[in-house]
């Protein structure tokens, strides 16, 4: 990692508005404590203001900001993919979003690294999500902001059909496939769902509480558990 590129990373860390120790930076950074001390030194002659508590760590003063955007070339590869796969792989509103955000992010960066976000050797391939499909991800993804419970006919693995209502938790994306994690008032526990199973999909009005045991979180635990 080039010193410039460290120096901005140790204000990345100082910004999370708690004290943080040079072993915590060092650690992170994979360098020395006293390549830390050295760093810290030379932002504070620098006129980055920085506050050293003895014993304790590094404090950024509040009023300090950096400009919004400074990448190294494998952030922008990464923010690349990243957007040309939702681009590829969700509805038309994120995609939209993704395209709009890459744009304000060109615009931004240094002239020299443009050409990063310009690069054809970083594919993505279009597996063509079904538009069926897409418009169900962008209502379920209201009803996972918005705490609005979500209604939905179901064919399940053996072909019989179901109707369920459920409070909507998280999306995932497993290569061609995208499921809803949701508690289910029929069956009073968590259950899986894949959007291309579903039809006659509908946000209610009636909104559900992020109730302990019901949440996402407690649903991951369970997996881990297992």
């Amino acid at each position: 990692m080039r010193r410039a590129d460290r120096l901005f990373q140790i204000i990345q860390l100082l910004r999370k508005d708690r004290v943080v120790t040079a072993r915590e930076i060092a650690d992170k950074l994979e360098v020395s404590e006293r390549t830390i001390y050295r760093d810290m030194q030379d932002l504070s002659l620098s006129g980055v203001p920085i506050s050293s508590e003895a014993g304790s760590g590094y404090r950024l003063l509040p009023g300090f900001h950096l400009p919004p955007l400074m990448f190294t070339e494998e952030e922008l590869s990464a923010l690349l993919i990243g957007a040309r796969m939702v681009q590829a792989w969700t509805d038309k509103g994120l995609a939209s979003a993704a395209t709009q955000a890459m744009i304000k992010i060109e615009s931004a960066v240094p002239e020299h690294l443009r050409d990063e976000l310009a690069r054809e050797d970083i594919l993505v391939p279009d597996f063509g999500v079904d538009p069926r499909v897409s418009k169900r991800l962008a209502l379920l993804r209201v009803g996972i902001k918005e705490l609005q419970k979500i209604e939905f006919s179901y064919k399940r693995e053996d072909g019989e059909p179901s109707s369920r209502i459920v409070h909507p938790l998280g999306l995932f994306y497993w290569g061609r496939v995208w499921t809803l994690t949701a508690w289910c008032e029929l069956r009073d526990e968590f259950r899986n769902f894949r959007l291309d199973r579903m039809t006659h999909v509908s946000l209610l009005e009636e909104a559900f509480e992020s109730s302990p045991g019901r949440t996402l979180q407690d649903y991951l635990r369970t997996v881990c558990d297992e």
